[in-house]
Formats: C-alpha cells, sequence, structure tokens
C-alpha cells in the first residue's frame, strides 16, 4: 500500500497553520474543564497518591504502551462511536475500585485511545500498519499534557521517518512514557476515590480520548503539509502561530 501523505495540488500554508493552530489550543478545553468540575489542580491530588502507587506508574505506562503496540491492528473494529463507550467503560470499572483497579485499567484505556489514534492515521490516507506510522501514532501521546494549558509546543510534532525496529521502539516508549505517566498520574489521582472515581474515570477517559484523537488529527495534518511545503517551514511556521510572542526588555 501506498503510504505517503495526499497532498493537495493547490495549498494556502498561512490559513492551514493558522486553522491547526487554533485547534490546537482549543485541544484540551474538554479536559481542562472537567478537571476544574472535579476540584481544582489535579496535580494536588496527586500528592494524595500514595508513594509506592506513583512509583509503580511510569513502569505500568511503559508495559501499557507496549502492550498496545503489541496489539495494535489485533483489536476490532468499533466504529466512530465505540471506542468512547469503550474507554468510558474502562474508566468507570478502574475507578470502581480506587487506586488497584485504575492502575490495571490503564493497559485496556492505552490500548483503546491508541486504536482511535491509528483510526485518524487511516482518515489521513496513511497505513496505519506502516512501522513509520506506528512510530507517529505512539508519539502522539507524548504531545503534551491535556491538563495543563501553558503547555510549550512539542517540536517533535514533525518528525524523521525512520523504520521502527525492536529497540527504536523500545526507545520511544521510553521517551514517551514518563510524559504520559505524568498525565495519567493525574487521572489516577482523580480515580483515587472508589464510586465517585467510578464517575470520573468514566469522564476523564472520554475527554482524554478527544484530546488524542484530535492531537492525532493536528500531528497527521503537519505531516502532510510537510510533504508539500517543506518540514522546517511548516514547524517554524506552526510554532509561531501557537506560541505568544515574547516580550524583550530594553
Amino acid at each position: 500500500m501506498d503510504t505517503r501523505l495526499p497532498v493537495p495540488l493547490v495549498s494556502d500554508l498561512p490559513a492551514e497553520i493558522d486553522q491547526l493552530a487554533r485547534r490546537y489550543r482549543r485541544a484540551n478545553g474538554p479536559v481542562m474543564r472537567l478537571a476544574n468540575r472535579l476540584g481544582g489542580k489535579l496535580e494536588a491530588q496527586l500528592a494524595l497518591v500514595p508513594g509506592p502507587y506513583r512509583a509503580h506508574l511510569e513502569r505500568a505506562t511503559a508495559q501499557a504502551l507496549e502492550a498496545a503496540y503489541g496489539f495494535a491492528g489485533r483489536t476490532p473494529d468499533l466504529g466512530e462511536r465505540g471506542p468512547l463507550v469503550a474507554v468510558m467503560a474502562a474508566g468507570a470499572a478502574g475507578g470502581a475500585g480506587g487506586l488497584a483497579t485504575s492502575l490495571a485499567e490503564l493497559p485496556v484505556t492505552v490500548t483503546l485511545i491508541l486504536n482511535a489514534i491509528r483510526a485518524v492515521a487511516a482518515e489521513a490516507g496513511l497505513d496505519p500498519d506502516a512501522d513509520w506510522v506506528r512510530g507517529e501514532c505512539l508519539q502522539v501521546f507524548g504531545a503534551g499534557s491535556p491538563l495543563s494549558s501553558d503547555d510549550g509546543i512539542n517540536t517533535s510534532f514533525l518528525t524523521a521517518r525512520l523504520t521502527i525496529t525492536g529497540s527504536a521502539v523500545q526507545n520511544l516508549i521510553a521517551t514517551v512514557a514518563p510524559k504520559l505517566a505524568a498525565v495519567l498520574g493525574q487521572k489516577l489521582a482523580a480515580q483515587a476515590v472508589p464510586v465517585i472515581g467510578a464517575v470520573s474515570g468514566a469522564a476523564l477517559n472520554a475527554a482524554f480520548l478527544g484530546y488524542y484523537r484530535e492531537i492525532a488529527r493536528i500531528r497527521f495534518a503537519l505531516l502532510r503539509l510537510g510533504e508539500h511545503h517543506g518540514v522546517e517551514a511548516v514547524l517554524d511556521a506552526f510554532r509561531l502561530a501557537v506560541e505568544p510572542p515574547k516580550i524583550r526588555q530594553a
């Protein structure tokens, strides 16, 4: 299958970059609103999670990413609404039992979200089973936290397309896992209370799915533009469109 990105015959780069930048700035809106409704900063709530659970979280996240990468393409197609129903059910089940079941839920949720990201790649005209596309899908998890409004721009949006070997996958997971673990730690804190955790787990999973789907759509659109206009030009234009100008003191 031809895995080259589809490119338009005519493309207005400034207009497309502006649209993608606006989508990027809005991407974490639903998650942030939910976090505020759950009672302020989840970072503070994370401090209430026992140390052993926090220490285990990064290892569990890396294992979840490895499992999700291995299962990618082998799970049934859930359609457009199916992933939402599935992640909400997983979040509710994970939160129902507090911390222990929340940790056990991680591989299921990460796999469901990764499969949704793969579906976005397919919508963009890519082969989700191509090694470089599978790597790009994993990179979406490192694109910043949906629970922070002041993250810097992740310049790995447009990465070199290298053949993903076994060792390369491990290196990629080792890079992405700490970032994702920090995000999932905040989700874990919200799910720490049984019963209440079931409600917040389902709602957060739904919001996270929407966030990572949107980030994936932006990422693959940038890749498409990079094919047409050049990677550096697209990346520089996107960064300038999203980052506010820095005020220099005289």
